[in-house]
């Protein structure tokens, strides 16, 4: 099913672009459809701003009032996400949502390549990036529709469970 997936773009409210996406998450998760949508991305890029003489790195939305979605769909996914709090609507003419081409979705940096990973649920891994850099861990869950991995880290002598990319760690 994970191949019918196609990219769609929703409009939302101003400002809504991560209550959106956390929302989608959310019932993905509760309602189990892990298979029908995939990802959900809000596009963002680094810029240095100077305030007061300080040079701080920060990232802007893309897509400013635009969430992407990668999913299958149907008529439960479609109302899914229409009816997401925030979610003013898909872009496509009427109500018809019209999924974005790969050519589309290249030229908006959005990496549709398929990583693979080489770790399984059980497997030691070492944070190669991040603030939690050069720690090792035990992989609990992987995530490959938002290809993350939950990995137990010691933090303060408490196995505490991070979230992470899966280009930032290496298998042990």
């Amino acid at each position: 099913m994970a191949e019918e997936a196609k990219w769609f773009v929703v409009h939302t409210y101003s400002g809504y672009e991560n209550k959106v996406k956390a929302n989608i998450e959310k019932l993905v998760d509760n309602r189990k459809l892990h298979d029908q949508i995939l990802e959900v991305i809000v596009p963002l890029y680094k810029v240095v701003e100077e305030k007061n003489g300080n040079k701080k790195e920060v990232e802007k939305k893309t897509f400013p009032g635009y969430v992407i979605i990668k999913m299958v769909m149907n008529d439960d996914t479609w109302y899914v996400v229409r009816n997401t709090r925030g979610v003013t609507g898909f872009v496509g003419p009427g109500s018809k949502p019209v999924p974005l081409s790969e050519e589309e979705i290249k030229n908006m940096g959005i990496d549709i390549e398929v990583v693979n990973i080489e770790v399984a649920v059980g497997d030691s891994v070492k944070v190669t990036e991040g603030p939690f850099e050069g720690s090792v861990g035990v992989v609990k869950e992987i995530h490959e529709h938002k290809r993350t991995v939950i990995v137990n880290l010691s933090i303060f002598g408490r196995e505490t469970p991070v979230e992470l990319d899966f280009t930032k760690m290496e298998k042990i």
